[in-house]
Formats: structure tokens, sequence, C-alpha cells
């Protein structure tokens, strides 16, 4: 039902007011945002078919401006202000991770890695560039599609390590089957690339694997 049929107490507004954001579903969280519906479709049912059709939060991370744009009754105000709200996400993340060593906010690490690559449904390799004090310098995605051994090149990796004055670097990619877990490939390409960064006194701090919906690291799999 609309939101002014509500209980006063049930409206997204007021509940989180009274009760904290952390008291709201994702699609109270989501309507607030939206505000309105339309004639179909009251604002809360609108959020929660948003979300439906992008597989949650996660893939609402990832939609562009024109895939939100298909969904009727999300027009160019809407788009604007969850594009906006989104972005807000990640640099905020971004910001924990160039302030502070990284290892001081691994649970940021994990969050932006889940933002970025979380909802992909094709398979990235990801470098973390950190500096002496392992802050972030840039996060860069170097390469797509089946990554294996040989479609990863280690030579590119230094070259930008170098090119960026990097210290060390935290290698990611994604699983689009939505599994965290490691392979053996993963293993021999880890390998290969802390072979090569160690030649030019760069060291990998770790190997994270995104999934669907949790990251799994490969150094504290003792898979290093």
């Amino acid at each position: 039902m609309p939101l002014d049929q509500l209980p006063t107490q049930a409206r997204p507004r007021e509940k989180l007011l009274a009760r904290g954001p952390q008291a709201l579903v994702d699609a109270e969280l989501l309507a607030l945002l939206l505000r309105t519906g339309t004639r179909e479709r009251p604002v809360l049912q609108l959020a929660q078919a948003l979300l439906d059709d992008f597989g949650g939060w996660a893939g609402l991370l990832k939609a562009s401006m024109a895939d939100l744009g298909r969904i009727n009754g999300i027009g160019p105000a809407k788009r604007a202000e969850i594009a906006a709200v989104l972005e807000i996400a990640r640099r905020s993340l971004l910001q924990q991770l160039a302030e502070a060593p990284v290892f001081d906010a691994p649970d940021a690490v994990r969050q932006f890695l889940r933002l970025k690559l979380g909802g992909l449904t094709h398979e990235v390799f990801a470098v973390l560039f950190l500096d002496a004090q392992h802050r972030l310098i840039t996060m860069e995605e170097m390469f797509r599609g089946t990554l294996t051994q040989t479609s990863v090149y280690p030579r590119e990796v230094v070259k930008r390590g170098l090119d960026l004055g990097a210290a060390a670097v935290i290698l990611a990619h994604n699983h689009p089957s939505g599994v965290a877990e490691p392979s053996r490939a993963d293993e021999l390409l880890t390998q290969a690339l802390k072979s090569a960064l160690a030649l030019v006194d760069m060291r990998v701090l770790d190997h994270l694997v995104v999934g669907a919906g949790e990251v799994t690291s490969m150094a504290e799999r003792g898979l290093m």
C-alpha cells in the first residue's frame, strides 16, 4: 500500500528516525531514496521489484544508468539519485583504504571488492596497488575474461606497479559462479605473480577471491 496509508510507526522514514537505519529492510531503505512509486506500484513495491530485478544491492551497485532506465517508474531523477548514493558508498570505502594501512581495515577491503566485483557476470582480475605504508594508491581492473595463468600477464602488473611506485599489492578476482572458492589455477597464478613481483621488491600481501556474498582470502587459507 502507499506509504501514507501505512501506520505512522511502520513508515520507513518514521521507523528510521525512531529506531535507526539498521531497523529497515532493504526495500524500505530504497523506498526512502525513491520517495514515490507509480500509479500501478506503490514505492515499497517498486523498491522491492528493483532489488529483485538486479539481485539485491550487489546487482544495483553494478547497474548502469541505462539499466536503471529500463525499469518502469525509474525516471532520470531517480536514476541520478540512486547512482549518486551508490557512488558515495564506493568513494567512502576508497577513502578509508587510502588513509590507513589496508590491514587496519580488512573489512573495508572486502566490502569495497564486493561492491566492485561481486555482481559481475564476467571474470575480472584487479590489483590494489599499495604504498610502503600499505595504504591504497589505486585499484585497477587489469584483465577480463576467462582468467588463467596464461591470460594474466605478470609483466603488465610489474610495469604498472613500477609506474605507480607501489611497494606491495593485493590481488583480487571474482568468480561469476558466485562461489568464492580458490581453484588450483588461482594458486598457480598467485605464485607466478609473486615470483615476478619479487624481482622488483614488490610484495604480494594477499589474493582475494570474490563471490556473490563473500570474499575469500588465500593468505588466510595458507595458499600463498
